[in-house]
């Protein structure tokens, strides 16, 4: 007669089967039913790429300001960022923590390009400037050397310009104009200028046109100062003694003016004659020394 046995294998009775063991494993439907199943799947982790995505775009960044000169002074930045964020993504993808190995490089390599950039902008601005800054330095010089050039030549033309009696003066127009030393002068008993006591003195002045075109002499009356630096008077009578230079002179052609002048008794050994053969362009020259 069998026993009967129940599910764990043992009879009704209490006793186990003689055909149960144990110590076997659990049979594969006790064993599925043990396992418990999730609603839902594990969560999991997530790439850590922002380190490389962060050097990419600072690598774009320092690269677009290091082009502009006048931003490269902060393009350095960026590009230095670059290169630290780049790297620390390239080691996070060694490590397995990030799968964007192209972005972390490009943005290594793109930080390294912009710090070259800024360096190299850098040292283009160094050297402009300095050749800037040289070239003025050059033009300063240049301005004051022919600024004293000028003084120089200023302080030659001046000093060419005052003449002893009986020497010459060539004007820019061609015109050498020599002025005798003064002779004495008697007026007339109808002159105009002269006060009694006076010492009356004529100036002579030959004017001859050098160049190869005819001059117009546009000249007013020669100006006299006594010793004392005084104006002298005009002395006009009707002697007919007097000749006014005007008019055109031909190439090779020579011209005489006589003037009178009354100078006081007290300052009359010496005088200075002023004269232009064109007063609207040519500065007087000046001719000075004894009327004795």
């Amino acid at each position: 007669m069998t026993t009967p046995t129940s599910s764990d294998g043992s009879s009704s009775s209490g006793r186990p089967s003689p055909d149960h063991d144990p110590w076997a494993p659990p049979s594969s439907a006790a064993g599925e039913a043990e396992v418990p199943r999730l609603p839902y799947p594990l969560p999991t982790a997530q790439p850590r790429n922002g380190m490389g995505i962060t050097a990419l775009v600072l690598g774009l960044v320092g690269i677009g300001l290091g082009v502009f000169i006048l931003l490269f002074w902060i393009s350095w930045l960026p590009a230095l960022l670059a290169v630290i964020f780049g790297s620390i993504g390239l080691s996070h993808v060694r490590k397995g923590l990030a799968t964007n190995r192209a972005m972390a490089v490009s943005g290594l390599v793109m930080g390294i390009v912009g710090l070259l950039i800024a360096a190299g902008t850098g040292v283009f601005m160094v050297l402009t400037v300095k050749h800037a800054v040289d070239h003025a330095r050059a033009k300063v010089k240049e301005v004051k050397r022919e600024a004293k050039e000028e003084r120089e030549e200023a302080a030659a033309e001046e000093k060419a310009r005052h003449l002893p009696f009986g020497t010459s003066y060539t004007f820019g127009d061609g015109l050498k104009v020599t002025v005798a030393k003064p002779t004495p002068f008697t007026p007339d008993a109808f002159a105009n200028g002269h006060a009694k006591g006076n010492k009356a003195v004529q100036v002579t002045i030959t004017v001859v046109n050098t160049g190869k075109e005819r001059v117009s002499i546009e000249t007013g009356l020669p100006d006299v100062n006594d010793a004392d630096g005084a104006s002298a008077q005009l002395v006009i009578d009707g002697s007919g003694r007097q000749k006014v230079l005007t008019g055109y002179l031909l190439p090779g052609r020579k011209a005489v003016g006589t003037y009178a002048f009354s100078l006081p008794p007290t300052a009359a050994d010496r005088a200075e004659v002023e004269f232009s053969p064109d007063v609207m362009r040519w500065d007087d020259a000046y001719w000075s020394g004894s009327t004795r």
